[in-house]
Parts: C-alpha cells; sequence; structure tokens
C-alpha cells in the first residue's frame, strides 16, 4: 500500500555499515547511504535529505530521532521520524513515535505506535490535522 504523491524507491548505493554487533551511543550524521544492523542510542540525520538513504535491518534498533529523505524500516525505532521523500515501511518494523513523511508505503505486518503524518509540498510542512465535529449535546 503507498500513500502520498509519488512512488520513490530509495537508492540502493550504501555508503557506510553499521554492523549487527555495534552498538553506537551518540548522534549520527551521514551522506549518502547508510545501512544499520546494529543498534543506535541517539539521533540519525542525513547531511542532505533528498539524496540520504537510511536502511534499517530486522536486527537493528534506533533510540533516537531520524531525519533523512529515504528510510527503509524493518527494525525497531523509538522516536520520532521525518522521511522528507519517501518511506518503505517493512513487514517487521516496529516504530514507537509520530512518523512524517511524503510518500508512504506500508507492508502487513508493520506496526506504528504513533501518528502517521503526511507532509505537504516541496517544503515538507506536515498537513494540518483536524480534529472531527463533536456532537451537539442533548437538550435536558
Amino acid at each position: 500500500m503507498v500513500f502520498g504523491s509519488k512512488k520513490q524507491k530509495a537508492s540502493t548505493r550504501i555508503d557506510s555499515l553499521i554492523g549487527v554487533e555495534a552498538k553506537i551511543q551518540g548522534n549520527i550524521m551521514f551522506a549518502g547511504g547508510l545501512r544499520v544492523d546494529g543498534e543506535i542510542v541517539g539521533d540519525v540525520s542525513a547531511n542532505d535529505d533528498k539524496q540520504s538513504t537510511l536502511v534499517v535491518s530486522e536486527k537493528a534498533k534506533i533510540s533516537g530521532s531520524i531525519q533523512v529523505g529515504h528510510l527503509v524500516l524493518n527494525g525497531m525505532v523509538e522516536g520520532p521520524i521525518h522521511a522528507t521523500q519517501y518511506l518503505e515501511l517493512q513487514s517487521k518494523c516496529k516504530v514507537v513515535g509520530d512518523v512524517f513523511y511524503a510518500t508512504l508505503e506500508m507492508h502487513p505486518g508493520a506496526i506504528v505506535d504513533g501518528k502517521l503524518i503526511h507532509l505537504n509540498g516541496a517544503n515538507g510542512a506536515a498537513a494540518t490535522m483536524i480534529d472531527p465535529p463533536k456532537p451537539a449535546a442533548d437538550n435536558l
């Protein structure tokens, strides 16, 4: 299932790898492509949102916020996600936090414990969320 304006697949180019046995504590800033198989306790962000790709494998865990252009997620994230171009939530992923996306592909089995918020247009501003009207109180 794909939500958003256009389906955009993430680049397959990976420049850096965080291995399955690695645990990093601290914020990470990267350029190009990054694959995470280990654990990160800190924020992960890309130098250039539009050209960046983050792949989080089934065994990986990130405890912190994510800010990237393209994200392919099959692991665990505890924190908000901002995918300014494309987000793919694969079947084994679990997100605890709000998810901001431009284009979303969500596979059966993916879990999001938070809000899904569509980003508007080129500026990446969040769409306005409107509360449903409340029913009128009955006169007694």
